[in-house]
């Protein structure tokens, strides 16, 4: 339910003075509880890499401008745009609550490692998801491996049920020297001659600014929800079309969860199995609700 205008006037009414004309900046709070002013723009290009036509934008950016006030969350904001989306095609909806779909592959982190071992695979790569090695001084489990010509990359994957949790410094130190001894061992073994390695350390929120810094110098690959830019998780996932099945409107948590236990992480591998909706004892309805969910966002 979209909440009242009258909330705004028991805000916090704080604000900044900017330019000539004397226009207002509008503070919100981000997830990490630091504040930044409220740009219009950010939430249309996010509206707009969802799907959503320069109509129904231009109508949800009205609400919204004259609904936010000093104080909001970036969460509330998300959930008012999705509720507004969602009454313009339910498609659109499932693409903008992306980020909170890979939140929901939780609270384990093994349906995000399959999930990232899911984008490998639909990009052509041999994965192996959750698998314990041998390294020149101890044994070490990947989260996944993705193998593709003479290259392979070694993943670790961090996942966050809070979004305000950085990756602190400490994972690519010990990333690092974790791919390091694996490396050294595969040199000695002649079935990996030919191999290259890369390590890379994804994770569904950010990355703090030393662990980019070292990441990126130790020779890491690095990817977070909005890192680097216009590159990150959220434009990989909607460039592949590769939705994680959490996005699914017409599936309970519990039905979610079921499909999820069965390594069915993603909307593309449940339209490929349309099977597994009988395993989980979804009625007929329900299935043909779900099959029009799926073609509609898997194209």
């Amino acid at each position: 339910m979209i909440a009242s205008n009258k909330k705004r006037t028991h805000q916090d009414t704080r604000s900044v003075e900017t330019k000539s004309d004397n226009t207002k900046v509008i503070l919100i709070q981000k997830a990490s509880g630091e504040e930044e002013p409220f740009i219009l723009d950010k939430l249309a290009r996010s509206l707009r890499k969802a799907g959503a036509d320069s109509k129904s934008i231009e109508k949800i950016l009205i609400d919204i401008e004259e609904w936010v006030y000093t104080g909001v969350t970036t969460k509330q904001i998300y959930s008012r745009a999705f509720s507004l989306l969602r009454r313009e095609k339910k498609s659109f909806a499932m693409r903008y609550r992306l980020k909170q779909a890979i939140i929901e592959l939780g609270p384990t982190g093994y349906p995000f490692e399959q999930f990232i071992g899911q984008l490998f695979k639909k990009q052509g790569y041999k994965i192996e998801v959750g698998v314990v090695v041998d390294g020149y001084c101890v044994t070490h489990e990947m989260d996944v491996i993705a193998t593709q010509d003479h290259m392979q990359h070694l993943v670790e994957c961090k996942y966050h049920k809070d979004q305000g949790k950085h990756v602190s410094v400490q994972v690519p130190l010990y990333v690092r020297s974790r791919v390091n001894d694996i490396i050294d061992k595969r040199k000695e073994i002649p079935k990996y001659s030919e191999l290259s390695f890369e390590g890379w350390i994804v994770t569904n929120t950010r990355f703090s600014e030393d662990s980019i810094k070292y990441g990126t110098c130790s020779g890491l690959n690095l990817l977070a929800w909005d890192y680097p830019h216009d590159k990150g998780l959220k434009e990989i996932v909607e460039e592949l079309r590769l939705y994680p099945v959490t996005i699914l409107h017409h599936l309970t948590k519990k039905k979610k969860q079921e499909l999820l236990n069965k390594g069915i992480v993603t909307c593309f591998q449940l339209k490929e199995d349309l099977n597994a909706l009988n395993s989980i004892l979804l009625n007929d309805r329900k299935q043909k609700l779900i099959k029009e969910e799926l073609f509609e966002i898997c194209g």
